[in-house]
């Protein structure tokens, strides 16, 4: 996993300050002793076989990286032997020299629903907080980001991005193996932001917005996607222990207790673009996610809700200037 040209871009841009103490905070997240795949994942990474697609669409609902015709039988199959060991695979669906990745998540049912109510990404800087494998990245860079950069402490999917990079070559895309209290402290100008699955997680759903609006210049967007639940202004839902099954569920807001909260963090314009029930269709179990899903995480009785009681998940997008 080679961050050098970024570095490189970064010295080059508003970013510079980051240049200098990045190296070090990806380089502990990376040692060897914090992980313990993670050597058989670098292995893995060096060992992907060389091959040069023959076209590559960031643009589509399915990430393509090359045709099947692009190699032959043994070096497809060795590569798709390389992405299954990554399993699982969350956001997606990419298609891969002919493999298709059928991801637990169609991510790109929520870029679609997203991507008309934001400012066009042409020659932006974007940062993905909490991006998983990457897929968005990919789509930011589709849409003509001049830079995008994910982070995401979980090294799987950092690893499941290195593999993808590796056959796409220098595109202006990073997936860097951090969270976002672990990000330089000096300024960060980027021209939009992205944090879509990761508020309700944070014990500090303030602090986050505070954190999301430190990486915003002046004037740039924060895209937000996240649970949200019925109610007025005040109604805000905390589960007890889990929610869907999920352990770290911490605060589930109403739109409009969403709204204020940002308010009150210095965001203005803010706009909710979608709100949205997630579904069995776009989050479900496939044979490149094996692990349980949302079929089996709400009530065979009563799917309107969660298998503990509380409302079946729902998710807004909001989008908002700094």
């Amino acid at each position: 996993m080679d961050y050098s040209p970024l570095y490189q871009t970064l010295e080059n841009s508003p970013l510079a300050s980051w240049a200098r103490s990045l190296p070090a905070r990806v380089a502990a997240a990376l040692a060897p002793q914090v992980h313990g795949d993670l050597p058989a994942w670098q292995a893995l990474l060096a060992g992907l076989p060389a091959v040069h697609p023959s076209g590559v669409d960031l643009c589509g609902d399915r990430v393509r990286i090359g045709s099947a015709g692009d190699c032959d039988a043994a070096t497809r199959g060795a590569v798709e032997d390389a992405l299954r060991a990554l399993h699982p695979w969350r956001k997606g669906p990419f298609s891969v020299f002919g493999i298709h990745i059928d991801s637990e998540w169609r991510s790109d049912w929520k870029w679609a629903r997203l991507q008309p109510h934001i400012t066009p990404l042409a020659g932006r800087r974007v940062l993905d907080v909490g991006c998983g494998n990457g897929y968005y990245c990919l789509r930011m860079v589709g849409e003509g980001a001049s830079l995008a950069v994910g982070i995401d402490p979980t090294l799987r999917y950092v690893v499941q991005f290195a593999a993808l990079r590796h056959f796409l070559g220098g595109i202006p895309a990073y997936v860097l193996p951090l969270g976002i209290e672990s990000l330089p402290r000096e300024p960060a100008p980027f021209d939009t932001v992205f944090s879509m699955g990761v508020f309700y997680h944070r014990r500090s759903p303030l602090d986050h917005l505070l954190e999301l609006r430190a990486c915003l210049r002046k004037g740039g967007e924060l895209v937000l996607e996240t649970l949200v639940i019925e109610g007025g202004e005040g109604t805000v839902l905390v589960p007890r222990a889990r929610y869907a099954q999920m352990r770290n569920v911490w605060f589930i807001p109403s739109v409009p207790t969403l709204t204020a909260w940002l308010q009150r963090c210095g965001f203005r314009e803010v706009r909710p673009v979608d709100v949205t029930p997630t579904t069995t269709s776009e989050q479900r179990a496939t044979e490149w996610m094996r692990f349980q899903s949302l079929a089996d995480f709400l009530d065979p009785e009563d799917p309107a809700r969660t298998i503990e009681g509380y409302p079946a998940p729902r998710r807004a997008i909001l989008v908002a200037q700094a």
